[in-house]
């Protein structure tokens, strides 16, 4: 009764079953990757704000790349604002998803180096070509303290680097760029301000990145192994349906449904009330 799994159909459908399955639990084994990376990434994030604050010098330099297990690390760093060479960075939004920029500024060190500071995030201008409404940085020296970031690419953060931009105005935030075009040395990475908060609350300054929330990840892993699980139990469940059907299918045609006539094709004789047969003839 399963001669019918062979058939052109059967066929098809066992063969995307068996496609469907390993695609499923190598779908689920990547979300579940992207849970573990997700989980490695609060616990960074977690242990670096809870850190001592550490002067930027020690963990950067010029031309250094921060390495990822300094994402977030806590720093300081004393000197004065060059305002002269400050630069707006396009299409960053706010906490409320107001789109602006964000202002980055040198703070020239004691000993002449210059680390980049993102002071926070500002509404754009009218016009995207005008450079937006910057508040002053504070003058004389100061000391800034904040998080340790890496040098934006558009590999990592998916923000194309545009030319032909209107003057002072940038993409990403490049260490090397902007030594480029100050002409001085520029430690690596850049600083993302938390303190002084500035006056008047603006620039906004950006929020501490989530380390509380995990994301549906592994809630989507077990889905998809869930789903893999399924298709074997689908596919018994319809073949097992298919022969049922098959069987009926055969029971209700040899039940005697026919409409008298004997087996050898003949009309059944007529009997008389005493049980004699009366020999059916045909019209003349």
């Amino acid at each position: 009764m399963y001669r019918f799994l062979l058939s052109r159909q059967w066929v098809i459908l066992t063969l995307v079953a068996l496609a469907l399955i390993p695609t499923m639990i190598e779908l689920g084994f990547w979300q579940f990757h992207r849970h573990e990376r997700r989980v490695a990434q609060n616990t960074l994030i977690a242990d670096n704000l809870k850190a001592s604050p550490v002067p930027v010098e020690e963990l950067s330099s010029p031309g250094h790349v921060v390495p990822r297990a300094d994402y977030w690390r806590r720093v300081t760093a004393t000197g004065t604002f060059d305002t002269a060479h400050e630069v707006v960075v396009r299409r960053r939004t706010s906490s409320d998803d107001r789109v602006g920029a964000h202002v980055l500024t040198p703070l020239v060190l004691k000993d002449g180096r210059i680390v980049l500071v993102n002071r926070g995030w500002v509404p754009g201008a009218a016009n995207q070509r005008d450079y937006p409404d910057v508040p002053p940085a504070p003058k004389g020296e100061v000391t800034v303290a904040g998080r340790l970031k890496a040098d934006e690419t558009t590999g990592a953060s998916g923000i194309k680097d545009l030319k032909g931009l209107p003057d002072r105005q940038v993409m990403l935030i490049s260490s090397r760029q902007q030594a480029e075009l100050i002409g001085r040395e520029v430690l690596g990475g850049y600083i993302e301000q938390t303190e002084p908060e500035a006056a008047g609350g603006s620039p906004e300054q950006i929020a501490e990145p989530d380390h509380d929330s995990i994301g549906a990840h592994m809630a989507y892993a077990v889905q998809w192994w869930l789903f893999a699980a399924g298709v074997p139990v689908g596919w018994i469940v319809l073949a097992r349906r298919e022969k049922r059907d098959r069987e009926n299918g055969t029971t209700a045609t040899g039940d005697g449904g026919g409409d008298g006539d004997a087996p050898d094709g003949t009309a059944p004789e007529a009997t008389q009330e005493d049980g004699s047969a009366i020999q059916a003839t045909s019209p003349r």
